[in-house]
């Protein structure tokens, strides 16, 4: 099958003379480790050293319209997910078939009633959220997934406009930065973090990193952590491991949430947790990290996400959101709001056999290549694509397909440019790539009250067209920034 796509624009004509390429790579590489556009080496991974991280040298072309629409339409999504997130029947209900086959959904969800039989000690939930889109071939954007736990990469995203500035100056295009929107993630992340912190008014208390036992994607976290020390100097900031958080940690007699940061020191009060880790089953060795992830969400402390946050953002949930009739009933009758979440969904198909799923499974197997399977997964790397799909679905039980999604698979717009990775070759070659948008929205609130809802800033992630997945953190994206042509 032939699938559509078209090409957009590039911010400045290709190719660039051999001689200004490679004097220009070495300027961008020098300029992004500089400034923290770094990672850890996975291959080489050495605690003293940072390498860049993978970037596309020019910015890539996004339609403006488009951008403006997923910008437009963030704080929407936010009060959705929101209201999804504090709605237990129905996360119970969504994920009833998933929760018989995948033991990770299954702990979450264990928790959750645990918490919830116990009586929810903290009503107040933060939520730092990213949703993801790709243009298709018509420019229209539609939207990958939202991310509610460790959306990454607004720390390293806020540097890429001003690299890009710099390279677009000094390639002789200054006149082009007018079309670089301004991107505020970092702060925007950070102060809602602070502003989760001024509502427990617990002055002396810290906000608690939940990180993983060795951080590739360093630069992105620490700088969260030091823009939180610069700008409001009297927030104490610790990063522990789930495994140091079961080993310090314990509930205090209001069930606030202390950490031992030293033998023989008073312990410290944690009162807002931002999880970089926990995401993924890896993250969980055994029992203690299990206990460490209870231990916190029976805590007072404002969760970043809490456990419902947490499983609002599993693809089942998602899939289910897509249906006129789900949508509504966290919408309400305003149709102004369902028809603008509807136009960025793409088509999400139940495979639970209660739920049409030998339907979809015929959908699938008739026309792979229109389709892309995906697990309750975060972290990238995980999904299945066309020819491969047929195969991966007969070797499931019907069961074990209830914990999948089939999603119509979007063929974005190509562009061209040139993408730099570590030990990559000299010149570049000049390649065909496509993009991702990710905007994040940072909301706090309890079930019955918004308190704080925004759209907080952008990222953009580009891959070779050839590429499935474009994770940056797993290796096979790059970091980008958009350059907004009409």
């Amino acid at each position: 099958m032939s699938t559509p796509t078209s090409t957009l624009k590039s911010c400045i004509p290709f190719p660039l003379e051999e001689d200004q390429l490679v004097e220009v790579v070495e300027k961008a590489k020098d300029w992004a480790i500089m400034h923290g556009a770094a990672m850890r080496s996975k291959q080489d991974f050495n605690p003293d050293a940072l390498q860049f991280a993978p970037f596309i040298l020019t910015p890539s072309s996004f339609p403006r319209v488009e951008f403006q629409k997923a910008v437009n339409l963030q704080p929407v999504l936010n009060e959705l997910i929101h209201t999804v997130a504090h709605d237990s029947a129905f996360l119970f209900d969504t994920l009833k078939s998933t929760v018989k086959v995948d033991d990770f959904t299954r702990s979450l969800i264990e928790i959750y009633r645990t918490v919830l039989d116990e009586g929810i000690t903290q009503t107040v939930t933060l939520a730092l959220l990213r949703s993801d889109y790709l243009p298709n071939f018509s420019d229209a954007i539609k939207q990958v997934e939202i991310n509610t736990i460790a959306s990454s990469f607004g720390g390293i995203s806020t540097n890429m406009t001003p690299m890009h500035s710099y390279i677009l100056t000094e390639l002789g295009y200054r006149d082009k930065l007018v079309n670089l929107p301004e991107n505020k993630a970092l702060s925007g992340l950070c102060d809602a973090m602070v502003e989760a912190w001024k509502l427990q008014n617990r002055p002396d208390a810290a906000i608690l990193f939940v990180v993983e036992d060795v951080t590739y994607n360093i630069c992105d976290q620490r700088f969260h952590e030091f823009y939180i020390r610069s700008t409001y100097p009297h927030v104490p900031v610790v990063r522990r491991t789930l495994t140091e958080i079961q080993r310090a940690g314990r509930l205090g007699t209001e069930r606030e949430l202390l950490l031992a940061l030293k033998e023989g020191e008073p312990a410290v009060e944690v009162s807002v947790v931002y999880f970089r880790a926990g995401y993924e089953p890896g993250h969980y060795h055994g029992a203690d990290e299990w206990a460490a992830r209870l231990l916190v969400e029976r805590s007072r402390a404002i969760k970043c996400p809490s456990i419902q946050y947490h499983l609002a953002g599993t693809k089942k949930v998602q899939q289910a959101l897509a249906r006129p009739d789900v949508l509504r009933r966290f919408v309400g009758a305003d149709e102004a709001k369902i028809d603008a979440i509807r136009d960025v969904f793409t088509g999400l198909y139940s495979l639970d056999p209660d739920e049409g799923g030998a339907e979809a499974v015929a959908l699938a197997k008739a026309n792979p290549e229109r389709f892309v399977l995906k697990p309750q997964r975060e972290g990238g790397g995980n999904n299945v694509y066309g020819a491969d799909i047929p195969t991966a679905l007969d070797a499931m039980t019907p069961d074990e397909r209830s914990a999948w999604i089939l999603m119509e698979r979007i063929f974005p717009p190509l562009s061209t440019g040139y993408m730099i990775r570590p030990g990559g070759p000299t010149p570049p070659p000049l390649v065909q790539l496509v993009s991702e948008l990710g905007i994040f929205g940072a909301v706090i609130g309890t079930k019955d009250k918004i308190l704080y809802n925004k759209q907080v800033g952008h990222m953009l992630r580009t891959k070779l067209s050839t590429a499935n997945e474009g994770g940056v953190a797993a290796g096979l994206g790059a970091l980008d920034s958009p350059y907004l042509i009409d």
